[in-house]
């Protein structure tokens, strides 16, 4: 299989794209390294993975603690001897009109889906420079493209993965690791149904309404799934795009063309 004898350490592992990415490189053959701010789902994740690649393991991992992270990746190399690709998922959306946004809840944002993109590209990349190879796929998302009413905070974070995403190629091709970012639409998930509630609220619709308006923007002309995304993961972390670094790639059905 395409993953055999690789370590792949996920963030935001235990459920939605994370358990889906994971799913899939289980499925491929890798050592799965299943982390999550939410350990007993992660532990869960782990033991379905089990059946489908022993070697997986869940590790209890939240993306804002420094020394969380040196923690969750020092584990990591002891259990497994290396990470030969990193998937830094983990990430929260907050929706909200910027006049009457909450500063801790930007500062939260922040904190999860730029910084912890950060602390856990920064102490893997170490480990990777020192076996001189290696993946790091960042999940951003079509906001990070296009910005959009209510998201506008949370555009900046995922902008800022990309831009993140350029420069941290650029540093780490010289040793045989690529650094490339994945760009998602409108994803079947319990942030999205989390979301949609939100914007009812927001925007003075009904529940429902928000998630139908989008998915028939979409030019595919359905919502996406976990799954969507994972393949397009899987290929980044694959040895056919060994030629590819400091990409940001849309899935979204074509509701991102840029």
């Amino acid at each position: 299989m395409r993953f055999q004898e690789r370590v792949v350490m996920v963030t935001g592992g235990a459920r939605g794209i994370g358990l889906a990415i994971a799913q899939r490189f289980a499925r491929e053959g890798a050592a799965v390294a299943v982390c999550d701010k939410d350990g007993e789902g992660a532990r869960r994740a782990a033991e379905e993975l089990a059946g489908v690649q022993s070697a997986s393991r869940a590790y209890a991992l939240d993306v804002r603690s420094t020394d969380g992270v040196q923690a969750a990746v020092d584990a990591i190399t002891r259990d497994y001897g290396r990470i030969d690709v990193l998937v830094n998922n983990a990430g929260i959306t907050i929706p909200g009109p910027v006049v009457d946004f909450a500063e801790v809840d930007w500062d939260l944002m922040v904190d999860v889906n730029l910084k912890g993109v950060f602390r856990c590209a920064q102490r893997v990349a170490r480990v990777m420079v020192a076996q001189g190879s290696g993946r790091i796929i960042n999940i951003s998302s079509e906001s990070g493209k296009t910005g959009k009413p209510l998201f506008a905070l949370y555009a900046a974070t995922k902008f800022g993965v990309i831009g993140f995403t350029q420069g941290l190629a650029m540093e780490l091709a010289p040793h045989g690791i690529t650094v490339n970012a994945v760009c998602p639409g409108i994803v079947r998930t319990e942030m999205w149904t989390q979301l949609d509630k939100d914007l009812a609220r927001l925007q003075g619709s009904r529940e429902g309404e928000a998630l139908e308006l989008r998915r028939k923007s979409i030019p595919l002309g359905r919502l996406q799934e976990p799954a969507d995304v994972a393949g397009v993961v899987a290929f980044l972390a694959s040895e056919d795009a060994g030629y590819m670094t400091g990409q940001s790639v849309n899935v979204t059905g074509g509701r991102e063309v840029h």
